[in-house]
């Protein structure tokens, strides 16, 4: 995958680039990451990742958007240098990644998290299509008038992991979905995670990140054939509770808009609406192949 336009080549990243990427997102014009577990330097040797390269051999500008899980390709980050506008580093990287499908046939879905105004923008101009948006919730401490946790819960393990991953794919749509490599780094670097194990089967898990301000709700999910009956309720009360227990002082959540149940769980423990709000967009390539209408 190689494209040639005036002294810039557009080609897959190697080892080799990660100083070169390192430096760009030390001083970028622009830089989007993704808000996952991996930092953008981790998905080197995953493509599509590519650079955009100098005649020199300077790397200005590179996307990654591999699939995780399969052929769900979320923008896991693009960064470029002030050397060159937004819209050439941009569209130079995009076009090669989509002539790349057209050739291999590929076909899924890619999906950004705007998390500024420049990066909606520039997806709008790319025929992205808007989803939905994430909104942010937060509870301050002191957690008082939490509902009583009636169901067991205990720390998650490392041999949880395969256990989650399946409770995971069943509990989400594939877009929303977390692989078992994802969910062990997310549970690598978590604060406080827990389980509810029923009959030797986890029906239901937490995830929650240590950050400055305080504990962020990164995953929260519960078996489908189980929903509906508060153990989603129980996970969170009981996470307030050990929140309290470790003196931490806010805990928020992300959840999609449109995710109403969800933002009812929160809302009855206490959980307010911080004014963040992301749009999730989107862009399915390869479906006409797949009907064939091509």
């Amino acid at each position: 995958m190689e494209k040639t336009s005036l002294a810039l080549r557009v080609r897959p990243a190697i080892q080799a680039d990660a100083r070169w990427i390192a430096a760009l997102i030390h001083n970028p014009a622009h830089f989007h990451r993704h808000l996952d577990w991996h930092a953008p330097l981790d998905w080197l040797g995953f493509p599509p990742f590519l650079v955009l390269e100098e005649e020199g051999g300077r790397v200005v500008a590179a996307l990654a958007c591999p699939p995780d899980p399969p052929q769900v390709y979320w923008l896991r980050f693009f960064v470029h240098a002030a050397s060159l506008s937004l819209e050439s580093a941009w569209h130079s990287l995009w076009e090669a990644v989509c002539l790349e499908w057209q050739r291999t046939g590929d076909s899924g879905v890619v999906a950004a998290i705007a998390l500024q105004n420049w990066l909606a923008e520039i997806l709008k101009a790319s025929q992205f299509q808007l989803r939905q948006h994430i909104v942010t919730l937060a509870r301050a401490a002191p957690f008082r008038e939490v509902p009583p946790v009636a169901v067991p819960i205990r720390p998650m393990t490392v041999s949880d992991l395969d256990a989650v991953a399946e409770l995971d794919a069943l509990a989400f749509e594939p877009i929303w979905r977390n692989s078992v490599d994802t969910l062990q780094r997310a549970y690598q670097q978590a604060g406080i995670a827990t389980v509810i194990e029923e009959a030797g089967q986890i029906i239901g898990y937490q995830i929650s990140t240590r950050n400055p301000y305080g504990l962020h709700l990164a995953r929260l999910a519960v078996r489908p054939e189980r929903q509906r009956q508060g153990l989603g309720l129980m996970l969170v009360a009981d996470l307030l509770q050990r929140a309290a227990e470790r003196a931490i002082l806010r805990v928020t959540v992300n959840t999609q808009d449109d995710n109403l149940a969800s933002l009812r769980l929160y809302r009855r423990l206490g959980f307010q609406y911080t004014g963040e709000n992301y749009p999730v967009y989107e862009y399915r390539f390869g479906e006409r192949r797949e009907h064939g209408l091509a």
